[in-house]
């Protein structure tokens, strides 16, 4: 729950990315920006303690379940991020077009230090889902979980 990594990256004189400040709010917002910077990927975010926890995820979120994907864990970025679009000058950190592909709001099931749980509610992307820490640093699984359908009697 720190922005000075994100603030450490960016010149704010010379780009449109929010400075931002750590947030007191309680929403539980996500947004998927589609990131066009040295490799096309997309960053995965969930509003959480009062910022944004982020992934860069090279393949997207998953739509289906089975699928899984590495998620390279970045630095917090304010909330006020989430509804960020434009283009980061060259030159810059993260330098590209950024573009939202989906935002919405998430329930968080189970939080723990190594593995996340929640439930997208997304205008494209909804369903369960689950972030699971790797040894290595800063990575991550990300993965739909199966659904399954109620009992019926």
């Amino acid at each position: 729950m720190n922005l000075q990594k994100y603030w450490e990256k960016r010149k704010f004189k010379e780009t449109s990315e929010p400075r931002g400040k750590i947030s007191k709010s309680e929403k539980k917002r996500f947004v998927i920006q589609e990131h066009w910077a040295t490799h096309h990927h997309f960053d995965f975010r969930l509003e959480m303690e009062g910022v944004l926890k982020s992934w860069a995820v090279p393949k997207g979120v998953p739509e289906e379940a089975g699928i899984k994907r590495l998620a390279i864990q970045t630095e917090d970025h304010p909330t006020d991020y989430v509804n960020f679009k434009g283009i980061i000058p060259e030159g810059l950190y993260g330098a590209g077009k950024v573009e939202i592909y989906d935002e919405g709001s998430y329930e968080l099931v189970n939080k723990t230090p190594i593995q996340i749980e929640f439930k997208l509610l997304g205008k494209k992307i909804k369903g369960d889902y689950r972030l699971v820490k790797f040894q290595e640093p800063n990575q991550w699984l990300l993965f739909k979980l199966k659904q399954t359908s109620p009992l019926t009697s």
